[in-house]
């Protein structure tokens, strides 16, 4: 694993091929799947009305980015922060549409599809035929929706990175052991889980003979009913002797 970016927009509407702008992007920094606790957010001046629509969606009036910076001027601030880093986004192609329509406009090198990892593509190929909206995989995987009230691209983004952490296979997955056992196939092509074999060579005992001694001495005098531990083969004291 290494270090990738989640990323979420608003717009003013569907297509930038007839006109339409970006007006918010948010980022969360994620690396080997766990959130770095860095983010990137800017609100951008689409030089152009935002359609009733629209912000019926996501809540952003042209007075609130009225006296935001225009996309030219977040442009490098938002290069350098993904750097070089695959991009994650739910419905990838509208987010890469959006990006690298503004990074023509403004003269930058776009981003291309290969660096996108879309996240709609992944839940429909884990769960097809289901719903796999963001709000849909949210309630699915049990991400909190109590702070989203309107579409936001931070709040987002931070929804996003913790779905894609459970479609990449789940908070568990931090706890993977590299030597674990790989699990094999049968004859009949169903997976079987892998055994574990003795060990080669036995562990000492960690107690001293003393203290065994003292040990099977409160069983003896304490415990009446001494099943329990006939069943693991442990003796009485007079046993022992």
């Amino acid at each position: 694993m290494a270090r990738e970016i989640v990323l979420d927009t608003e717009t003013t509407g569907f297509d930038p091929k007839t006109g339409d702008r970006l007006i918010e992007v948010g980022c969360i920094e994620i690396q080997d799947l766990l959130p770095t606790g860095r983010t990137f957010h800017r609100f951008v001046n689409p030089e152009r009305l935002i359609p009733p629509d629209a912000i019926r969606v996501h809540g952003i009036t042209d007075d609130k980015v009225k006296d935001a910076p225009k996309f030219h001027e977040i442009a490098d601030d938002l290069i350098e922060f993904i750097g070089d880093a695959p991009m994650i986004a739910h419905n990838a192609a509208f987010d890469r549409n959006f990006i690298d329509y503004e990074y023509k406009l403004c003269g930058r090198p776009i981003t291309g599809e290969a660096r996108w990892i879309d996240t709609l593509k992944l839940a429909q190929a884990r769960f097809p035929g289901m719903p796999n909206s963001l709000d849909a995989l949210c309630k699915r995987f049990k991400v909190s929706l109590v702070e989203r009230t309107l579409h936001g691209a931070l709040i987002d983004a931070r929804l996003l990175a913790e779905v894609y952490l459970e479609l990449r296979g789940g908070k568990e997955r931090v706890l993977d052991l590299s030597a674990a056992p790989v699990a094999g196939r049968d004859a009949s092509g169903l997976i079987q889980a892998a055994a574990y074999g003795p060990r080669p060579r036995p562990l000492a005992p960690r107690s001293t003979p003393d203290e065994q001694a003292a040990h099977l001495a409160f069983l003896a005098e304490v415990l009446k009913d001494r099943s329990l531990w006939d069943a693991y083969g442990v003796k009485g004291e007079e046993e022992a002797a």
